[in-house]
């Protein structure tokens, strides 16, 4: 890590409202805040039929802390693979504090980018970057892939 190292506190006041309106959204099976590698994150699972039948799992899993930095990072689990990327902000070696990991394998580094300073712009990017997905595999799944 470059600058300080100390790890920022997540924003429970980013994290609730968004789970919130993940929960209206009619594609979202779930919207949970959970403690996982020992970080608060959201966790948000994509519903069945949203996915063709060749995925086991889709989810979203994002981290947002209190000094505007942020983890998002949205996997699709098939039968034979993972397929991954993720949106960053935040301190590092690898890449600026601005960076995308690119799918399949969402590898580090990743591709420097500039992210919006609001939550609500960020997961607008997210969410269409998700719909652009989705969009990709029912079209695959049409012409027989």
């Amino acid at each position: 890590m470059t600058g300080d190292d100390s790890v920022p506190e997540i924003d429970r006041g980013i994290l609730e409202p968004v789970r919130d309106r993940l929960h209206t959204a009619p594609q979202i099976e779930t919207a949970v805040i959970v403690v996982a590698e020992g970080q608060t994150e959201l966790e948000a699972t994509l519903i069945p039929k949203a996915t063709p039948s060749r995925i086991e799992r889709r989810f979203l899993d994002i981290r947002w802390y209190t000094n505007g930095d942020f983890r998002i990072h949205y996997q699709e689990d098939w039968r034979d693979r993972t397929w991954c990327q993720r949106w960053d902000r935040h301190p590092n070696e690898h890449n600026d504090r601005d960076h995308f990991h690119q799918p399949p394998a969402g590898a580090t580094p990743g591709e420097d980018r500039t992210w919006p300073g609001e939550f609500q712009a960020v997961l607008k990017l997210v969410v269409d970057g998700v719909r652009t997905r989705t969009d990709s595999l029912w079209q695959a799944v049409g012409n027989g892939e």
